[in-house]
């Protein structure tokens, strides 16, 4: 049973979503406050984490908690669900980690069509590696079951979502994926300026390794490919 922590310090709505989910057979416990949910990242990591932004007294208080839960596990699926829809809550969200960024408006049946595409990628993870699963580009290897991708023989830590951009990007060298594409691959839906976001903070992440890294090329007007 998929075990599944909500942060909501709204009794009555994170009461609403345990019920749903409980519903749904996952196992499911909530909290209201971020130095709670802290404690219990620590002791034990849930399969999926449902994070608002403002908790209690601290405004900001689910990106603060978004971060810490990062750095325990870079590819712990992790979902912003709140009140807040202005891009700037958006792309801040996206760039400390998340995989999702829902507003409070969603239905609840598209919310839990989005936690079961995140478990799919997820259990990716757990199966065997083939060989035809493995790409090996110059410098960058990916092993798509393991969802692990390794430049220069460094693994590059990745969330799901940006995991599968990079697959996209990099089964078909040269050839351009547009926004919608690369929103197909990695099962989100969300505006031009978040993909480019998530682009940028790959981008990041490589060169960590390599700072001459140019590989994934923006191609304006039309989208991104990775280049030699």
């Amino acid at each position: 049973m998929k075990k599944i922590v909500i942060v909501e310090d709204e009794k009555a709505i994170r009461e609403n979503y345990i019920d749903v989910l409980k519903k749904h057979g996952y196992d499911v416990l909530g909290y209201d406050n971020r130095p709670d949910a802290q404690v219990a990242f620590e002791n034990e990591l849930p399969d999926l984490a449902i994070i608002d932004i403002g908790l209690q007294d601290e405004i900001d208080g689910g990106f603060t908690l978004c971060q810490s839960l990062r750095a325990l596990s870079p590819t712990l699926p992790i979902i912003f669900l709140t009140a807040r829809d202005s891009d700037f809550d958006t792309v801040c969200g996206l760039r400390m980690g998340a995989d999702d960024y829902l507003t409070k408006d969603i239905s609840l049946p598209h919310l839990i069509a989005r936690i079961a595409a995140l478990f799919r990628r997820s259990d990716l993870m757990q199966q065997p590696t083939e060989k035809v699963d493995l790409i090996q580009h110059g410098d960058l290897s990916i092993d798509k079951n393991k969802m692990q991708v390794f430049w220069q023989q460094n693994l590059v830590e990745l969330t799901v979502t940006e995991f599968w951009m990079v697959y996209a990007l990099a089964k078909r060298p040269g050839h351009v994926k547009s926004r919608h594409d690369l929103m197909d691959e990695a099962q989100v839906v969300v505006d031009d300026s978040t993909i480019t976001s998530h682009i940028k903070r790959i981008r990041k992440k490589f060169m960590q390794f390599d700072t001459n890294f140019d590989c994934i090329n923006t191609v304006y007007g039309m989208g991104y490919r990775w280049g030699s």
